[in-house]
């Protein structure tokens, strides 16, 4: 086994990579990452075999083995890292994707950490485009966990490197499909990127898209901003490679860095997130009759034009064109006395103006006057309009140079409602211009502000404190410091309040101040051991002086003075020559304490500034022996300095430090190597206090979403409880309701039974009338003691059932009479008990539900006899004779459909219904 292992680590690093045995393969990630970070450049060899074979890095990151691709992953940082943009090029095409799929979709936190810092490595190396383009295409894949890494990742890249590093429109175009996914996780990951988006860019990314979201989605939304909203702007916590550069080079060239060592944008305008529009000609489009019917003396034909113009130029981007007469027609439109003219010519103008961009500068003049006068409308909708156009107009000029001394003049204007929007006007410019006010523009805005302060209506009064509070926001307390201290302490207060709630974009820096000239260097003077400071003047600042004849070179003719003629060219010393006119006599130079120096005409031609310096001595080495006097110089040579710095140290060259000693030197180096050790340590601190942050901000919401949830259960189970307790109400109520329901029925069932019997006799001497007066009317005894016989035996049995039969004569009162009477006119026929007139139909003597068939059917008819009889003897009585017959039949039956209805009647009054 030892022979096998020493086998796989003899073998090159490419095949190694490449093995099945996945252990050999995490062996050689970490020897690789060994070999990158002991590595000097990107010219050694083994780094410079994986920038040639970039192959190697795509099956790297995506092993198969959890271990050995965690491995690889640190492997390939290392590689980046010493490989530089030359490596990240070559390789983030074919490692980004499996670094996502593989990496931040791992289960592993070291890993999906390696595969993050990776990917934040190659946006550093180079730039943000290229990743960004990898990277979205992902975010369409089948499986969502994929979706929500590489959200989470977007997330952290903007997160690191910001808006204005990162392109922001490619991500925020892709948001409204990620919240139409069905994975829950997806669109809370879309959530916390929006939201990361919203932290940097504001409401002026909505524009992109907000209208593709739902009104749910824009109102779930619309609470997580108000959580950022009062946050501070953020800052960029990592810098890509070129902007280290800069700043290496310029630290405050367009950056500045706070305490924190955050690098921090100020300049925003560079974050462009308009959509592209095609510019529309809308010349072509407008009303031929447009301004006919402008002039028109109706204001509906008026009104309805200037509809027909709005909707034909109402486009995001127009072409410039000749805009004049339009213009022209609008601004006398605020002049219009009907408001809702004025103010669809104010949206016409904010239009035009947010079309037309910076080409509406020249069209400014025109409308921005008579716009501004219409402020005096009392109607706020009227005002809102005009000062919409007035926000266009302003935001498509130059600046404060363009219409300043306009927006001033009617600060003073005699109308307090005109004085007010105007100021209000002026306040809304300063919050959104990105360029503060010049020196000038600064000093009458705060003396318009400053008469505000002074006027008898309060808005005015809060108004000119806002306007100044903003202006102290832009311009700093060091400028805004000697405007203000004239003001009370009261008045500085509220300018205070409002300079603490001010929001503006714009933020001035004071220019650099100009170098100072060089001046002249100054004189030399003598040390102590006799040694002189290096100091020579440079030939451009060197005061001009008289030409020796001992030089090698004369000065140029525009250095000599013009009031002294040309020397003749002397003979250079060594020569052996003499000059014309007889011997050379070499001129004495005069050391600085020589009184021959204060004698010399050359001397005296001397700047002041140059007293202390020795004047070259003359090269007169090369003379011969035995010139004599001619052969040396008069002077005092001057001494050699001993410590002066070599021509080529470069620290020290020019830098004004070449007076400073050996020791000091050093010092000084240290020194430097100690702040440059400093920087790196506040770099890496500054490093783990972003991540620090960025963990903190993930956890924070990560806890707002738990707590929203937690709130959300609570309130859901409080529902549920009241649910509960409001259907248990509902019953016991419902059980109430049908107890007393119960008794009531029952009372009535108890009071019809009362009814009944109280109006039922007993019906035997009815029926003994009935029969006997039959009986005496046919003269036949026989047949009467028969009856009465019948009678009686048959009144006996419907006695003795009247009690059993009770309910059911009173539930089913109309099948008994009903039956019975039919039952009787059967008997009376066949056994003489009734009229042999009557004869029921067929289908009730057949019916087994009316009560004919067996003895029950005899019973019913003896009740319905009797009943019958009761009513014919009660109407007999009534009327005070009994007639015989078929009369006595006749009443029984009327007596017998009264007591139906009325029966009928009580069940209808008691709610009862007839059983089947």
């Amino acid at each position: 086994m030892a022979e096998q292992e020493e086998d796989f680590s003899a073998l090159p690093l490419p095949d190694r990579f490449a093995h099945k045995n996945w252990k050999v393969r995490k062996e050689a990630y970490e020897a690789a990452a060994k070999e990158f970070d002991s590595a000097q450049s990107e010219a050694d060899p083994v780094v410079r075999q994986f920038i040639l074979d970039p192959g190697l890095w795509k099956a790297a990151v995506a092993d198969s083995n959890v271990a050995a691709q965690q491995e690889a992953l640190g492997s390939l940082i290392s590689f980046l890292n010493i490989a530089g943009p030359q490596g990240c090029t070559r390789t983030r095409n074919l490692t980004i994707v499996p670094i996502v799929e593989k990496g931040l979709a791992a289960t592993r936190p070291v890993a999906k950490q390696k595969a993050l810092e990776a990917l934040l490595l190659y946006i550093e190396l180079d730039k943000a485009d290229p990743v960004i383009e990898e990277l979205l295409p992902l975010l369409a894949h089948k499986q969502p966990k994929i979706i929500a890494a590489t959200l989470a990742a977007l997330r952290e890249i903007y997160h690191a490197y910001g808006c204005k590093t990162v392109e922001p429109k490619p991500t925020l175009k892709a948001l409204p499909k990620i919240y139409g996914h069905a994975d829950k996780n997806v669109r809370a990951e879309g959530q916390n990127l929006t939201v990361e988006l919203y932290r940097w860019l504001r409401e002026a990314m909505k524009p992109l898209f907000w209208n593709d979201l739902k009104p749910v989605q824009q109102t779930d939304l619309e609470k997580l901003f108000e959580k950022v909203k009062d946050e501070p702007a953020p800052k960029q916590e990592r810098l890509l490679r070129s902007q280290q550069a800069i700043k290496e080079a310029a630290p405050v060239a367009e950056a500045e860095e706070d305490d924190d060592g955050v690098i921090a944008y100020d300049d925003e305008a560079e974050i462009d997130l308009e959509p592209e529009y095609v510019a529309v000609d809308v010349l072509a489009k407008m009303p031929k009759d447009l301004f006919e019917r402008l002039a028109s003396s109706k204001w509906k034909d008026r009104k309805e034009a200037l509809d027909d113009l709005h909707t034909a130029i109402n486009h995001p981007k127009i072409a410039d064109g000749q805009y004049s007469d339009l213009l022209a027609a609008l601004a006398k439109c605020m002049k219009d006395a009907n408001i809702a003219v004025v103010t669809v010519a104010a949206g016409c103008i904010e239009i035009i103006a947010n079309g037309l961009k910076k080409s509406f500068a020249k069209y400014r003049g025109t409308v921005m006057g008579p716009m501004m006068e219409r402020l005096k409308e009392k109607k706020q909708s009227v005002t809102d309009a005009i000062g919409a156009a007035l926000d266009a107009v302003f935001a498509a000029t130059n600046g404060y140079g363009d219409c300043l001394e306009e927006m001033l003049e009617f600060l003073k204007h005699k109308n307090p409602q005109v004085k007010l929007e105007s100021t209000r006007f002026l306040i809304r410019t300063l919050c959104t211009t990105r360029d503060p006010p010049a020196p000038p523009e600064l000093k009458l805005m705060v003396d318009g502000a400053t008469k505000l302060l002074t006027e008898s209506a309060a808005p005015q009064r809060e108004a000119g404190a806002e306007v100044l509070g903003t202006l102290w926001k832009i311009m700093g307390d060091r400028v805004m410091n000697p405007h203000l201290e004239p003001l009370d302490e009261i008045r500085k207060t509220k300018i205070k309040e409002y300079q603490e709630k001010a929001e503006v974009k714009a933020k001035y820096k004071p220019k650099p101040a100009a170098p100072p000239p060089k001046a002249a260097p100054p004189a030399q003077k003598r040390v102590a051991g006799g040694k002189k400071p290096a100091a020579a003047a440079k030939k451009a600042s060197a005061p001009v002086r008289a030409p020796s004849p001992f030089d090698d070179d004369p000065p140029p003719l525009a250095a000599r003075p013009s009031t002294r003629p040309a020397q003749p060219k002397l003979a250079k010393p060594g020569t052996g020559l003499r000059p014309p006119g007889g011997l050379r006599k070499p001129q004495a130079v005069p050391g600085p304490y020589s009184q021959a120096a204060q004698a010399s005409p050359v001397r005296r031609l001397v700047s002041p500034t140059e007293d202390a310096a020795p004047i070259p001595q003359p090269k007169l080495s090369s003379l011969g022996p035995g010139r004599g006097l001619a052969g040396r110089p008069l002077g005092k040579p001057a001494p050699q300095r001993a410590e002066s710095p070599p021509p080529d140290s470069p620290p020290y060259r020019g830098s004004g430090l070449s007076h400073l000693s050996s020791a000091e030197r050093a010092e000084l180096d240290e020194l430097r190597v100690e702040v440059e050790r400093l920087r790196r340590e506040n770099e890496h601190i500054r490093q783990e206090k972003g991540k620090i942050s960025s963990q903190i901000h993930e956890l924070t919401n990560q806890n707002a979403q738990l707590i929203e949830d937690h709130t959300r259960d609570v309130l859901s189970i409080k529902a549920k409880e009241t649910q509960l307790v409001r259907a248990r109400s509902d019953e016991e109520e419902a059980r109430q309701q049908v107890a007393h329901q119960q008794r009531e029925i029952d009372r009535l069932k108890r009071e019809l039974s009362r009814q009944v019997r109280a109006s039922s006799p007993a019906p035997m001497d009815v029926i003994e009338h009935i029969y006997n007066d039959e009986g005496r009317n046919n003269n036949s005894n026989s047949n009467n003691n028969n009856n009465g016989g019948f009678t009686s035996s048959y009144t006996q049995q419907s006695q003795s059932r009247t009690a059993r039969s009770s309910r059911s004569y009173v539930t089913s009162p109309t099948d008994s009479i009903v039956g019975g009477g039919g039952g009787g006119g059967d008997r009376g026929n066949n056994n003489g008990y009734g009229p042999p007139s009557y004869a029921p139909p067929a289908h009730q003597a057949s019916s087994p539900r009316r009560g004919l068939q067996g003895p029950d059917g005899e019973i019913s008819r003896a009740i319905t006899t009797g009943s019958v009889g009761v009513g014919s003897a009660q109407g007999g009585a009534q009327s005070g004779q009994v007639g015989g017959g078929p009369e006595s039949w006749k009443r029984a039956a009327e007596v017998t459909q009264n007591l139906k209805a009325r029966i009928e009647m009580m069940k209808a009054k008691q709610g009862l219904s007839r059983p089947h």
